[in-house]
């Protein structure tokens, strides 16, 4: 029996015990199996309204199958076809880097009343708790400008983790000039600056960076531009601030697919995000010319890790009562992860 027809068996055997989610990046083969498609938190509300499923089968990589497990109802359990699937961004802001950080702020600051943290859904479950424990909260690419909206009506300032670009590129589309976001050096005592210059800050943005979108630059928009003038460049709040400014359009994953979905017959797109859903909306769309904005394709390999024979592996334990890859956030800190999300979901209605 081949793998196709392994993985099939399997499904059709568990039924609606079993949801498997897809994420966007996902290989082809893997992603023609999920009972849903979508970006990391889309995915986790699409699972958890399946009362009905015992088992939670995230196609994707680590943080999202550990947010899938904070937020999961009772009974449900989660699973990851790879372990060694993780997000190296969201592995990027270690929570004793992030609690020092936190702490030289303090020296100048009183950064319980007055600073808001906010990690970026890419990120890992202590992070998450993190911000629940300090009354700041999550946020995606969808909904960050809101976030941060709301974070500076409670507060004035805002620690921003763990994605240096998606803080920046935000900010400044709400008004921000650069010289109060800071870019935080954990090498340097205080990230680098001088009380004063801290004071007059509004955004710590700590130095993470997304693997794939880093790869995207302005020379790739600058060569499109002179091979198509009618080339539409979109492109994800991940990438560079001097790619974003330059782009004709940025936002998140789903904002892509919407507008390349709703696009005129015959529309031209160059799209500055992972190569497997840009390949994936080309197929789709026939009638448009749909391309990566760099020269070479993009791959998320972490994503790439998850396959259609680690899936099949995953489900023939849930048959065989052996589990395999179960994730499982320890209570305290799936609890105040999940405060942070939550307060998220309400600020975002």
């Amino acid at each position: 029996m081949d793998k196709f027809d392994r993985v099939s068996q399997l499904k059709s055997k568990l039924g609606e015990q079993v949801v498997i989610l897809g994420h966007h990046y996902q290989r082809d083969d893997v992603i023609q199996f999920a009972d849903f498609r979508g970006d990391s938190l889309k995915l986790v509300f699409d699972a958890v309204k399946c009362r009905e499923a015992k088992f939670i089968v995230f196609c994707g990589v680590h943080f999202m199958a550990e947010t899938a497990a904070i937020l999961a109802q009772a009974g449900q359990s989660v699973f990851l076809p790879d372990l060694n699937a993780g997000c190296p961004l969201a592995e990027m802001a270690d929570l004793s880097d992030v609690q020092r950080v936190w702490e030289q702020l303090g020296e100048v600051l009183d950064v319980e009343t007055q600073v808001t943290p906010i990690t970026y859904v890419n990120s890992t479950a202590s992070i998450k708790a993190f911000c629940g424990r300090h009354n700041g909260l999550v946020c995606t690419s969808s909904n960050a400008e809101k976030i941060l909206a709301w974070a500076f009506e409670q507060r004035p300032y805002v620690f921003f983790f763990p994605d240096q670009h998606l803080g920046r590129n935000v900010g400044k589309q709400m008004g921000l000039p650069l010289d109060e976001m800071l870019l935080w050096d954990a090498k340097l005592a205080r990230g680098g600056y001088s009380a004063e210059t801290l004071r007059s800050a509004r955004i710590f943005l700590w130095p993470g960076w997304c693997r794939v979108h880093r790869v995207f630059s302005p020379q790739d928009v600058i060569r499109w531009r002179r091979k198509d003038p009618d080339i539409r460049v979109i492109v994800h709040p991940e990438c560079s601030m001097e790619v974003v400014d330059q782009a004709d359009e940025v936002g998140s994953t789903s904002y892509i697919i919407q507008r390349i979905e709703e696009s005129p017959v015959g529309s031209k797109w160059a799209v500055g995000t992972e190569f497997n859903l840009v390949n994936r909306l080309d197929q789709a769309h026939a009638d448009k010319f749909v391309s990566i904005l760099s020269e070479k394709p993009v791959n998320c390999r972490n994503m790439n890790l998850i396959t259609l024979e680690k899936v099949g592996r995953v489900l023939e334990g849930l048959v065989d009562g052996n589990f395999v890859n179960q994730i499982e956030v320890p209570g305290d800190i799936a609890g105040e992860a999940r405060i942070a999300l939550e307060r998220m979901l309400e600020v975002s209605r």
